[in-house]
């Protein structure tokens, strides 16, 4: 798989491995060291690593044809998500290191504790850090709407997927079929010459 595929196959990709940790961690009653544990968080990882070339994707048809002013603001937006994407890997390799450390969820608890008792830990990788990535994502997306890139019903399918997401982790499945419906189809639009929205739209669902 080339390159350009690749960051193409991502926009669907990381949604899907999104909604795949939603799931296991809805089976996974303990929440707990286990098979259960691991599969979900190493999809998580895969799925918020695979949005890296979507957020690249986003920008380029977000500054396509604009000026420097355009090009700032999707750049700024690009580093929020991508230190978003940092924040929520170092969270995931922090849970999936715990979850190997521990024998128990007490033990977990216990673990958790001590790691986020360090100072800066927890708003840097739990709290304001995971944020920036839906930041990064909603800004990136509304502005490839504003340049008529997109269709301007994707960033308010999006809004929604962060909405439901925000409260509950149970609806992360939900969430995450809703950012596949509203990303998936425009991973082959990110590599080629963006067309007038008209054209777009008679071209795409």
């Amino acid at each position: 798989m080339t390159r350009s595929t690749w960051g193409r196959a991502a926009f669907a990709a990381g949604p899907a491995c999104l909604g795949t940790y939603g799931l296991i961690r809805l089976i996974d009653d303990e929440h707990g060291p286990g098979p259960d544990w691991s599969l979900g968080h190493l999809a998580l990882l895969a799925g918020v690593v695979l949005f890296v070339p979507v957020f690249a994707g986003l920008r380029r048809m977000a500054v396509r044809g604009r000026g420097p002013a355009a090009r700032w603001f999707a750049g700024s937006a690009l580093a929020l998500g991508l230190l978003g994407v940092a924040a929520v890997t170092v969270q995931a390799g922090i849970d999936l290191v715990v979850g190997y450390s521990a024998a128990d969820r007490a033990g977990m608890n216990e673990l958790f504790e001590r790691i986020q008792g360090t100072p800066g830990m927890k708003p840097a990788f739990y709290t304001v850090g995971p944020v920036l990535f839906y930041v990064g994502l909603l800004l990136l997306i509304v502005q490839s709407a504003a340049v008529r890139a997109i269709e301007a019903w994707r960033p308010a399918v999006v809004v929604a997927a962060v909405a439901v997401m925000a409260a509950g982790l149970d609806l992360i499945p939900v969430g995450a079929l809703l950012l596949l419906l509203a990303l998936a189809p425009l991973g082959r639009r990110a590599g080629t010459p963006s067309a007038p929205h008209g054209e777009v739209r008679a071209a795409h669902w």
